[in-house]
C-alpha cells in the first residue's frame, strides 16, 4: 500500500471515529461534569453570538494541534494525519451544528434533502431536553434511522 493510500485512510478513519467520540463526550463529558459549560447551549433565549460551550471548539481542537505539531517533527507521520481527520470532522461539525442547524450564520436556510431534515429533527429532539438528564441523540452527523423515516415521510 502506498504512502498516500495509508495517509488517506488514516484521514478517513479518523473522521468517522470522531462521529463515536463525539457522540461519548457528548453525552458523558458536555452533559456530564462540564455541563455548565454546556448548559448555555440547552437555554431557549439567546443573551449573545457566542456562548460557554464555544469553548469545547478550543478543547476539542487540541488533539488536532498536537497531532500536527508531533507528526510534522517526523516529516508527516500518522499523527499528523490524524489530526488532520480531526480538523476535518471540527470543519463539518461547525458547518452542520453551527451553521445549518442553529443558523448562526444566515445561510444553508433552505437545505430541505432528507439527510439534512433528519439531522435538524435528531438535534430539535435532543435540544427538547433542557436539563442534563434524559438527553438522546448526541451524535452530530449520523442519527437514528427513526429521523430519516420521519424525514422520507415529509
Amino acid at each position: 500500500m502506498s504512502t498516500i493510500t495509508t495517509n488517506i485512510m488514516i484521514t478517513t478513519i479518523t473522521f468517522f471515529s470522531m462521529e463515536a467520540v463525539a457522540w461519548l463526550a457528548h453525552k458523558y463529558i458536555m452533559h456530564g461534569f462540564l455541563w455548565s459549560l454546556h448548559s448555555d447551549h440547552h437555554k431557549k433565549e439567546v443573551t449573545s453570538f457566542f456562548e460557554k460551550n464555544d469553548y469545547f471548539f478550543v478543547i476539542f481542537a487540541a488533539p488536532s494541534i498536537v497531532g500536527f505539531i508531533v507528526g510534522m517533527q517526523d516529516h508527516l507521520s500518522w499523527p499528523f494525519w490524524v489530526g488532520l481527520g480531526i480538523l476535518i470532522y471540527g470543519i463539518a461539525y461547525f458547518f452542520i451544528h453551527d451553521i445549518f442547524i442553529h443558523q448562526r450564520f444566515k445561510i444553508f436556510r433552505n437545505a430541505n434533502q432528507m439527510y439534512f431534515r433528519a439531522i435538524r429533527r435528531g438535534h430539535k429532539m435532543h435540544h427538547k431536553h433542557l436539563g442534563k438528564e434524559d438527553g438522546e441523540c448526541f451524535g452530530m452527523l449520523w442519527v437514528p434511522y427513526k429521523y430519516f423515516k420521519e424525514a422520507r415521510n415529509k
